[in-house]
């Protein structure tokens, strides 16, 4: 495997007076904090000093807002410090987009962090006695965190692929959830934001509510294409991603390029189906052919520019197709956020285990949930080390009080952990980091927080009853696709993992996996891992999957060794 690529550092602030004098790159400071990395903006008044990651899709209605004369350049950060000394924590009623926001005042001696809604920017933090330590990467903040794992955040990731919740795999270091603010560090984190439940108009046809979401579509996709440049669009020919695609063809007067991707015509892939797309939407259609030697040999670059690992095998694509997108357009659509927001068809495991609990025994919903995520969960008390497994069993779940609350139908309640987890700790920072180190900026606008309002007051029958998935989505784009994608089965990228341990990487894994002197070798029982390279003691179809995960992980862990303070 090549070396991991070379990341650097975003900005970071460091508050409490015992550290500043540690703060390297520092572009200003005050009494409490220092601001390193970036030039901060300051309000009109100079009350507020804001920093961040910030992209408002709505700036237009917000600089009509304020009153600013049009012609005048004015950046997003110089919006948000605005409108913060207008009106204070009601500004982000006002904000529409994706931030990572830190704000200090200068009066009151208080720092405000603040994540969007549903968490398509990132923001960590290290909270130490009477010092505090922020950056929107986690790699950032490498210098002043222990070297020691969460060993329940290691738990999580071997079920789920990735880390959901605030935790992260470093033991001190804490990532700000979405929709939450926190004046750091007097108070904990509230929520100014939360997905839930709120179905209206339950006695309105299916065409009434797919005219609904395609209003409310169209108004999402105006905003998020670029002014007077191309856009790329992702495009798999599933139902997603083909109506972002055809929305974006349909609305924007520039050129449209779209993007596939596959692993040799040798094995089964979707690009008939993105094909028909590309041809019916009259978009610029580029195919990109990863080869499992780019899939093995990249890993490292693509763990480079990730904070947690994520466990899945489009890692290296999802950076590749990156960086053939950025030669040609510099903001990139996607159709990320379909299946949590209108019903997708992993959904339907849990909903069989609800109906079939009704006349057997029931498996409760967190061990369901769990299994539905076809990963660790099943292994954990033979792949964990017996003293790790001990200090993790009773643990509860991130997700566990979402999961049982009462107050929402099941299916709502299955999106809106998606939403809430796999969506800010998986989906979208995937996103947002393997765009970023392609040089371009990835929107999602199926996980618009309109979108995801609207998705919460749509009939559940409308998004996924029995075989039928998304059919709202289906009718609300029914006239722009071809019948052959609005009715075909969801497949999702076809990656034959198991074939490929088997045929060529199952040596490379052995020796990265085995070595007495491997990462993971402290946590993980090496004996099972050797059961499952060689493919023996259950169902064979699993291991190919598993093994990537552990691949990942030992990966991440050796890039992420705690380095020498400088």
């Amino acid at each position: 495997m090549q070396s991991a690529a070379t990341v650097k550092p975003d900005w970071y602030i460091v508050w409490g007076v015992s550290s500043l004098p540690l703060v390297t790159g520092v572009t200003w400071q005050d009494e409490q904090i220092a601001i390193a990395l970036t030039e901060p903006t300051f309000s009109p008044q100079q009350k507020f000093v804001v920093v961040g990651d910030i992209w408002l899709s709505n700036r237009d209605r917000l600089i009509a807002y304020l009153g600013i004369n049009a012609e005048v350049a004015v950046s997003d950060c110089q919006l948000v410090a605005r409108l913060w000394e207008k009106s204070g924590v009601g500004a982000l009623e006002l904000l529409e987009g994706m931030w990572a926001i830190a704000i200090w005042d200068r009066d009151r001696r208080e720092l405000s962090l603040i994540r969007d809604r549903v968490g398509c920017r990132t923001l960590y933090y290290i909270h130490r006695g009477e010092t505090g330590w922020i950056a929107p990467r986690m790699r950032t903040l490498a210098p002043y965190r222990t070297g020691e794992l969460d060993l329940v955040a290691l738990r999580d990731y071997l079920c789920c692929a990735f880390v959901p919740g605030e935790r992260t795999l470093w033991q001190d270091v804490r990532e700000l959830a979405p929709g939450k603010i926190w004046q750091f560090p007097q108070q904990p984190p509230q929520s100014y934001w939360q997905v839930k439940e709120d179905i209206r108009h339950p006695e309105k046809s299916l065409i009434w509510h797919g005219e609904k979401l395609r209003s409310q579509l169209e108004a999402v996709v105006q905003e998020y294409l670029p002014q007077d440049q191309p856009v790329g669009v992702f495009l798999s020919g599933g139902i997603d991603s083909s109506s972002i695609t055809a929305l974006a063809a349909k609305l924007h007067r520039h050129p449209v390029h779209t993007y596939s991707i596959h692993f040799g015509l040798e094995y089964p892939h979707e690009l008939d189906f993105a094909n028909l797309v590309a041809a019916h939407c009259h978009t610029e259609h580029h195919i990109l052919e990863v080869s499992l030697q780019q899939l093995w040999e990249l890993l490292p670059e693509a763990i480079a520019h990730l904070d947690d690992p994520i466990g899945e095998g489009l890692t290296v694509p999802n950076l590749l197709v990156g960086k053939l997108a950025q030669e040609l357009v510099g903001v990139t659509l996607n159709g990320e956020g379909g299946d949590p927001c209108f019903g997708g068809p992993k959904n339907q495991p849990m909903l069989l285990n609800t109906i079939y609990s009704r006349v057997q025994e029931q498996v409760d919903p967190v061990t369901a949930y769990l299994t539905s995520f076809k990963k660790c969960f099943p292994d954990l008390q033979r792949l964990l080390k017996p003293e790790i497994w001990e200090a993790v069993r009773e643990q509860p779940y991130f997700f566990a009080a979402d999961l049982t609350a009462a107050e929402s139908t099941y299916l709502n309640r299955l999106m809106a952990v998606n939403i809430k987890f796999k969506g800010a700790d998986y989906i979208l920072t995937k996103v947002s980091n393997f765009t970023q180190a392609a040089g371009l900026q990835g929107r999602s606008p199926l996980f618009d927080r309109r979108i995801v309002e609207l998705s919460m007051q749509i009939p559940p029958e409308y998004k996924l009853a029995g075989v039928t998935e998304k059919a709202v989505l289906k009718q609300a784009v029914a006239d722009l696709l071809p019948e052959a994608i609005l009715n075909r089965p969801k497949s999702g990228m076809v990656m034959h993992m198991q074939q490929w341990f088997r045929t060529i990487w199952r040596q490379k894994a052995q020796d990265l996996l085995l070595n007495r002197k491997a990462a993971i070798a402290p946590y993980l029982n090496q004996a099972v891992i050797k059961e499952w390279l060689e493919y023996r003691g259950q169902l064979w179809s699993r291991y190919g999957v598993l093994l990537w995960l552990l691949v990942t992980l030992e990966i991440w862990l050796q890039a992420n060794q705690k380095p020498s303070k400088e």
